[in-house]
């Protein structure tokens, strides 16, 4: 535990919040310095004011995590900001309670700027929660008007997904990333259904998920048969948004190959 940065860090995050901006009453009474008082802080942590001025002087015991969570809310820290309190405490950073399942609007206008390049980003659950007009048509064209969820199109058979050679190796990395996002968010409802779903429904899955599989995001390549376009050589490389626990997926053909010059006359179409 970083005691004197933990101090040194609770010190400024007070001292960076005004009372309005968190819907205190101004009682009147001047204030020495901007920010915060430590009994403010204290009361809307859930904690006595005691403990939280024994961590500011930085002589208090490690916090439990409970403690640094209801610090994180009082101090209105960003996601990097609680990961970071979490670690200046000694202590492992744990998820939220469920997967994200929104995109940052900058990441979604990353999309948007990449013309040549069909992109999604997908969420722990393998929820697509943003693409570009490049990927719903490699991905199917229905994307977007029925299940958005690609573990539902590849096991259920849910929404129409156009793959090629790489079918197989998909299935283990869906199996294993549900599993990572089940051992994560062990109390997201919606991420508990599809799990359920999937196991009722295909003994693919099944048989998959007790092999524990193990996949690290990186790049690969694949073959699709895409029904109109025909057969398409492209690569895939991943991106991770670690605050949301999300992947940006970017689909690419090889600089001018036969399959870059569709992906191409596909952007210039739309």
């Amino acid at each position: 535990m970083a005691r004197q940065e933990l101090a040194r860090f609770l010190r400024d995050r007070r001292a960076g919040l005004r009372p309005h901006e968190l819907g205190l009453p101004a009682d009147g009474t001047p204030r020495r310095t901007p920010g915060l008082r430590r009994e403010e802080v204290a009361e809307l942590a859930h904690m006595s004011v005691d403990y939280y001025v024994r961590l500011e002087q930085a002589r208090g015991p490690r916090p439990s995590p409970a403690i640094l969570d209801g610090l994180a809310e009082a101090l209105r820290l960003t996601p990097a900001e609680r990961g970071h309190l979490f670690r200046l405490a000694g202590s492992a950073v744990p998820p939220g309670s469920h997967a994200v399942r929104r995109v940052r609007p900058h990441v979604a206008r990353m999309l948007e700027r990449l013309p040549e390049t069909a992109a999604i980003v997908t969420d722990a659950a393998y929820g697509l929660v943003a693409w570009n007009p490049l990927a719903r048509e490699l991905l199917g064209e229905d994307l977007g008007h029925g299940t958005t969820n690609l573990a539902r199109r590849r096991f259920l058979g849910e929404g129409r997904m156009y793959e090629g050679s790489s079918a197989e190796q998909f299935g283990h990395i869906v199996v294993a990333r549900l599993r990572r996002a089940a051992a994560r968010y062990p109390h997201d409802a919606q991420l508990e259904t599809l799990l359920r779903e999937l196991r009722v429904g295909s003994e693919e899955f099944r048989q998959i998920w007790d092999t524990h599989p193990v996949y690290a995001p990186g790049h690969r390549s694949k073959v699709l048969d895409h029904p109109a376009l025909g057969r398409l050589r492209l690569n895939c490389d991943v991106l991770l948004v670690p605050e949301d626990d999300q992947e940006v997926v970017l689909i690419t053909a090889d600089p001018g190959s036969p399959s870059a010059r569709t992906l191409r006359g596909l952007a210039e179409r739309g």
